[in-house]
């Protein structure tokens, strides 16, 4: 990046943050980890998978995109956890450059009305993005429905995509390209995302748990990371799994701690893809009445600052 910087200073050299909000399970982090080309978010068919701010850094020849992937508008829960994840999403809006409104294809919902509400006042450019339009057989059915979003308010642009498939998502990066500000990079070039290892770790076993789990225990239960020792070519990783009740933890254990195992078993193979490196994980599972409305417990778990 140095050697960009120089006597010329920042002349052609885009730079900017880009939220991308939705309501739950529209296809975020997919799209986030689409456009990086690798895993920093996790992903599953259950709302409220992502519970914090990512961010995602693309950086190109003259060009870095800032993703940062919110976690679903919460309008009905009234726990304290829902409150600060909405707050995440509003003071994200207050400091992007870009917003990328994420809904399905066909699906324009109640609750996608509710968000494009609460973005009137937002001064900075809006792309809606349709996604999984793989789902769609004839492309040409969109027009109807891109005519009409397109009176809702003024877009930037509306472009329909794939995040699963990655129909699409270059036009899409194309765009952002355009709109963002120029300015110096805020990040190295090499850099992916701002989160440590501890929290990819224990993200990628919440994603286990909420996919192995599915609706049994859809936001009862958190992860986190206790120590991570890097040694030569191995990672060690204590993690704990907290819960609100002891019939939840029997159900994580599961019959004989299949249930557990499994779950470490597949968490620990996706940290060594991220981390290039064997890892060793031990999992524990702790019973905290009412932690997700509980300020203290919270802010130990890292939600407060999300």
């Amino acid at each position: 990046m140095s050697e960009m910087l120089t006597q010329e200073g920042t002349q052609g050299i885009r730079c900017g943050y880009i939220a991308i909000i939705g309501r739950p399970n529209v296809g975020k982090s997919s799209l986030l980890n689409r456009i990086l080309g690798q895993k920093i978010s996790i992903t599953s068919r259950r709302p409220q998978t992502t519970r914090h701010r990512i961010l995602g850094i693309k950086t190109l020849a003259g060009i870095q995109a800032i993703y940062v992937d919110t976690p679903g508008f919460q309008d009905k829960e009234r726990r304290l956890m829902n409150r600060y994840l909405n707050r995440a999403i509003d003071s994200t809006l207050e400091e992007v450059d870009l917003i990328l409104l994420v809904i399905e294809a066909f699906q324009f919902t109640k609750d996608d009305e509710w968000i494009l509400q609460r973005l009137r006042r937002c001064a900075v450019p809006i792309v809606l993005v349709l996604n999984k339009v793989d789902r769609i057989i004839d492309k040409k059915s969109l027009l109807p429905a891109i005519a009409t979003l397109s009176k809702k308010r003024e877009f930037a642009a509306i472009i329909p995509v794939s995040a699963w498939k990655g129909d699409n998502v270059a036009v899409l990066e194309s765009k952002v390209a355009e709109l963002l500000p120029e300015g110096p990079m805020a990040y190295p070039e090499d850099q992916v995302t701002d989160r440590s290892e501890r929290f990819l770790a224990a993200e990628l076993i919440r994603e286990k748990l909420t996919r192995y789990l599915g609706q049994e225990l859809p936001y009862a239960l958190t992860v986190f990371v206790e120590s991570l020792e890097e040694e030569k070519n191995l990672y060690r990783i204590a993690a704990t799994i907290y819960v609100e009740r002891p019939g939840q933890k029997a159900i994580v254990i599961g019959k004989k701690g299949e249930g557990l195992k499994r779950i470490g078993y597949e968490a620990r193979l996706d940290m060594e893809r991220m981390f290039g490196s064997k890892v060793y994980l031990e999992l524990w599972v702790k019973v905290r009445e009412g932690w997700s409305d509980n300020e203290r417990l919270l802010h130990h778990l890292g939600y407060a600052d999300t």
